[in-house]
């Protein structure tokens, strides 16, 4: 059963901030998982002006007066979401906060996720109360381009100050979902795909062009996609029959660009041409219903990309029903007892999401100098019966009691 609004609302109020990124903390845990190296059994991490200064055995850690310190029973980075739409699509699900999707055009890659994002949707607040303190979000699946994602903290403040890459990725959809159907177009595969070449062809013509003469006139949405073009940013693809899947990596070989494939719940039918294409996968949440061009979905899929050695990462997607927003933290719970080993699911939520998403040099794992992310609970993380008890953010503790 969902939880009711009212009961998301308060959830979100559940952990709260003390303090601000000046002070010191020192988070301690009877087992630190690093994700760079192997767990510390009784560990701590002593946190500095908002980044991690130091972590180590708790018994080789002077805990600096004045200091503030948290426990835990397991400490981890914190959570990131490799692909959601939360702070687009809000909580209250009616017209004037669902930002995700604008459907009077097929194809609109200048629409910046930037503009859109609301870090105080209490969706926001109730998933940084699961540990989740990162997510690469934007504009949904279901236009042929839809628009921009970005990455963000989820610290509830504003997205100027939050946003950790303002412009990531552009988002596209091949199939069914991304049909404009009544007589528009795209309202084929060969059509979406042929109007996806021509405007990346459009594109080539209007880099060139801009090189010669610098007064042209500027187009926002050839201008994003040149950064597509120059391999800047990748085409974020969701695409979920083998044929769609075969599309994306065809084009991504024409014109040479970075693809991430979404979704992609038949991939496991050409594993081989993924892997050689070396493109990573965001597989479908496990959640997610297998009806329609996902039918024939498995909960088993990160398993097997991680058997064929396909680089992935998981996500929460779109959920297009209440709570609109589904947690990664259960996804991967859910891909462990589909047979994702443990270990390869938390790296899922830390190191290898922020390496796919070119933000590991900040994120993903507990190592000196890198951003104070950490998240904190009562037992094994992937156990549905445990709790979130708090998340460090750029240093900054979020408390409260677990429910």
């Amino acid at each position: 059963m969902f939880p009711s609004l009212f009961a998301l609302a308060a959830a979100s109020a559940l952990l709260v901030p003390q303090g601000d990124a000046t002070q010191v903390v020192v988070v301690r845990g009877d087992k630190v998982f690093t994700m760079a190296g192997a767990p510390i059994t009784d560990g701590a991490v002593l946190v500095k002006a908002g980044k991690i200064e130091k972590v180590a055995p708790a018994a080789e850690l002077t805990v600096p007066p004045g200091a503030q310190v948290l426990r835990a029973a397991v400490v981890m980075p914190g959570l990131i979401d490799a692909h959601s739409t939360v702070g687009l699509s809000g909580l209250l699900n009616i017209p004037h906060d669902q930002d995700q999707l604008e459907r009077s055009a097929a194809m609109q890659p200048e629409l910046r996720a930037i503009d859109a994002f609301n870090p105080r949707d209490e969706l926001v607040g109730w998933l940084r109360g699961l540990g989740v303190t990162t997510a690469h979000t934007g504009h949904a699946p279901g236009a042929l381009v839809s628009g921009q994602t970005c990455v963000v903290k989820l610290r509830g403040r504003t997205v100027d100050t939050d946003v950790v890459v303002p412009f990531a990725m552009v988002a596209c959809t091949l199939g069914d979902s991304g049909r404009a159907g009544a007589g528009k177009s795209p309202g084929t595969r060969a059509k979406s795909v042929a109007m996806l070449r021509e405007l990346l062809q459009r594109t080539r013509e209007y880099v060139a062009k801009r090189s010669k003469d610098a007064a042209a006139p500027v187009d926002l949405g050839l201008d994003a996609m040149a950064k597509v073009l120059a391999g800047d940013v990748p085409l974020l693809v969701t695409a979920h029959r083998s044929n769609d899947i075969l599309s994306a990596l065809r084009v991504a070989q024409e014109f040479s660009i970075r693809v991430v494939l979404d979704g992609a719940a038949e991939s496991y039918l050409v594993l081989p041409e993924i892997r050689a294409a070396k493109v990573p996968v965001l597989p479908h949440p496990t959640m997610a219903r297998t009806t329609g061009e996902m039918e024939n979905g498995t909960m088993e899929l990160p398993r097997l990309l991680l058997d064929a050695q396909v680089p992935f990462a998981l996500q929460s997607g779109f959920e297009g029903y209440v709570p609109k927003t589904r947690v990664v933290l259960f996804e991967a719970g859910v891909a462990v007892g589909h047979g994702l080993p443990a270990d390869a699911a938390l790296r899922a939520l830390t190191i290898d999401a922020a390496t796919l998403l070119g933000v590991d040099a900040r994120l993903g794992s507990l190592e000196a100098g890198k951003d104070a992310d950490l998240a904190m609970f009562d037992g094994d993380p992937l156990e549905y019966t445990t709790h979130c008890t708090g998340v460090v953010i750029d240093g900054v503790p979020f408390v409260g009691t677990p429910r």
